[in-house]
């Protein structure tokens, strides 16, 4: 079982909320929630007791690419912020999709000192762009003979999707929201 892992199982179920509903968790600098809202605790199906003081990837889903998070995490390790398109796991193995923006949250001092994550309900026109990317990353880690070979392997494959396109991460999520609205 994964650190963070319920040990739920995906059910194949999809769950959604409402599109004025916005899902806030923060965490410190290891990724270990401290805040849960409770639109974050209904959806995922967690009470905050159970969340807070759990890594964020208590919700994570197994048919999403490891290689998002890990740009996920350079980016806001880096002090910048990123929007990513995420598949969760809720806690009775329902999923659901969000549109996520997380930034380095930064105390008194000036310094980081956790991170702030707040999600929304993506378009489903969207998510029928993404899915493919990212079953074709997640196919590419499964190929490999380990964790660190499957990382590498799809982050390679998704940076040369993005020079394809001559775009960044956050250009290509951008890039969909974008289409994505205007055909709605």
């Amino acid at each position: 079982m994964r650190p963070g892992s319920t040990g739920a199982k995906p059910t194949g179920e999809e769950r959604t909320f409402g599109e004025d509903e916005i899902i806030v968790s923060k965490t410190d600098m290891r990724g270990f929630i401290t805040y849960a809202n409770d639109v974050f605790c209904r959806v995922s199906g967690y009470s905050e007791a159970e969340l807070v003081g759990r890594p964020h990837n208590v919700i994570r889903h197994p048919d999403m690419p490891r290689c998002v998070f890990k740009l996920l995490w350079e980016t806001i390790q880096a002090g910048d912020e990123i929007f990513a398109y995420v598949n969760n796991l809720a806690k009775d193995g329902a999923s659901y999709w969000v549109l996520a923006h997380v930034t380095p949250s930064v105390g008194r001092s000036g310094q980081v000192v956790g991170y702030h994550s707040s999600r929304r309900l993506p378009e489903r026109r969207a998510l029928d762009e993404v899915v493919p990317l990212y079953r074709r990353l997640l196919e590419e880690e499964r190929r490999q003979p380990g964790p660190v070979e499957a990382m590498a392997a799809s982050r390679r494959l998704l940076d040369r999707a993005l020079e394809q396109k001559n775009m960044s991460y956050e250009q290509m999520v951008w890039d969909i929201i974008n289409r994505a609205e205007a055909r709605a």
